[in-house]
């Protein structure tokens, strides 16, 4: 059995939860990371639902991200550890996509995209709208707040650019010490 890839774009940059034995910065064509998927339990609940990110489907874009290599005794227990933590509803879809690492590696990875018919998907929301939801919602893994800016941190730690998630991480600090927002 050959070593499992998996591909993070999000929290998984900054808390994988499993064990791997190589991490390798890594491009997915084709897809856009991209706070399109209401969160109703991690970062949001059912009433005030939060925002994550997912990948969505772009033909001429791409996402920069981390890969991260599974030993192959550790692959049934980490799919599943994801799978519980990933597909908590269905909005998320379980894909294995190709992997351009940057060290000039070609793999198949394990990547969360979202599913553009389900519910949760929200993919038409201007900045704006994004910011003001994530600067007040709240799930069971804490504050929307946290997970942008975590995420935000991670990727500028890495030297990965994401114009769109350092424009949110500004506004959303700058809304949430406005005593006037609310």
């Amino acid at each position: 059995m050959k070593s499992l890839w998996v591909f993070g774009y999000g929290s998984l940059l900054w808390e994988p939860g499993f064990a791997y034995q190589e991490r390798v910065q890594a491009r997915l064509s084709g897809w856009h990371r991209s706070f399109c998927m209401r969160s109703i339990h991690h970062r949001g609940t059912v009433d005030q639902p939060g925002l994550v990110l997912a990948l969505d489907r772009y033909a001429d874009s791409h996402c920069d991200g981390v890969a991260f290599s599974v030993a192959p005794a550790d692959r049934d227990q980490t799919l599943t550890y994801l799978r519980e933590r990933e597909l908590v509803s269905s909005a998320y879809l379980e894909k294995t996509l190709p992997l351009a690492l940057n060290d000039g590696r070609q793999v198949e990875a394990v990547a969360y995209v979202i599913d553009p018919d389900h519910v949760q998907y929200c993919g038409q929301l201007s900045l704006v709208e994004q910011a003001e939801i994530i600067a007040k919602a709240i799930g069971g893994r804490g504050p929307n707040t946290e997970y942008l800016w975590n995420t935000a941190a991670h990727l500028a730690e890495l030297g990965i650019a994401d114009p769109d998630l350092d424009w949110l991480a500004a506004k959303v600090r700058a809304l949430v010490s406005d005593p006037s927002f609310g």
